[in-house]
């Protein structure tokens, strides 16, 4: 099976395509390329199998003596992008217009994979606050560039991205992946300890409890300033036909106050 592992290594096939392809989950993949009999396999993802590589069913010896050329990746990149049909797929759910071949296939990888560890029985809720984590992450990204660099770290120590690599602010990101390999090596090293941390740690809640205390008081204020500009213009409530109007008189109060 090794010998298919490379094979589909060299054909740029990951995990997550073939498992789409196949219908099955990633983990389920891995399952089968650890199997050192593709007889073991199921017999009707062993065809799928044999028909994406092009391959007489019953002749799994053929693998070993494929030979990848242009025409031969061309045609099985094809053969797998009609199995998979990520556009199909993604646009029964969601409205991907205006998104290129590329992007589009990202949101099904990106989708594939949510759900996939979302349906995982053993770490069901461990896996729903990672990805609501994650969510909250994707929320702030605009607003918190450091987030970027964040990914673009991990990507990088689990081996998917060169780590010479910078795609945002090269210089920000080199400092920011610097400080942050030295923290986990510390992490990890065993150098770190609740204790020794405890005070950084508090002060790091009393930051954030400061700043949801004045949001929580900004919040207040906006609503205080809304429900005032509706009184003085005598609505109940802002709607499509006078939100103009009605930010206008926010904005206005809101100057008195300077």
């Amino acid at each position: 099976m090794r010998t298919l592992n490379d094979l589909f290594q060299e054909l740029g096939i990951s995990k997550v395509r073939l498992a789409k392809y196949l219908g099955v989950s990633r983990q389920m993949v891995y399952n089968y390329l650890e199997l050192d009999d593709l007889n073991k396999w199921p017999k009707e993802k062993k065809i799928l199998l044999f028909r994406l590589l092009d391959i007489d069913d019953g002749d799994a010896g053929v693998i070993s003596n494929i030979k990848i050329t242009t025409d031969y990746l061309m045609a099985v990149e094809s053969r797998l992008n009609q199995g998979v049909k990520n556009s199909a797929d993604v646009d029964n759910r969601f409205d991907l217009k205006g998104l290129d071949k590329e992007a589009m296939t990202l949101v099904s990888d990106i989708t594939y994979l949510l759900k996939e560890k979302l349906m995982d029985e053993n770490k069901r809720e461990e896996n729903y606050y990672a990805i609501l984590y994650l969510y909250h992450l994707l929320q702030s990204l605009d607003n918190v560039p450091e987030i970027k660099y964040i990914f673009g770290y991990m990507s990088k120590t689990t081996g998917f991205t060169n780590p010479d690599d910078f795609k945002f602010n090269e210089e920000k990101q080199f400092i920011f992946e610097g400080i942050l390999y030295s923290a986990l090596t510390l992490y990890n090293n065993g150098g770190a300890s609740r204790s020794k941390l405890a005070e950084s740690h508090k002060r790091f809640v009393q930051e954030i409890e400061q700043k949801n205390e004045e949001k929580l008081s900004r919040t207040q204020q906006l609503n205080t300033i809304k429900i005032q500009a509706l009184k003085e213009l005598n609505y109940t409530e802002i709607n499509e036909a006078n939100a103009a109007e009605v930010f206008e008189k926010i904005a206005e109060i809101q100057s008195r106050k300077v």
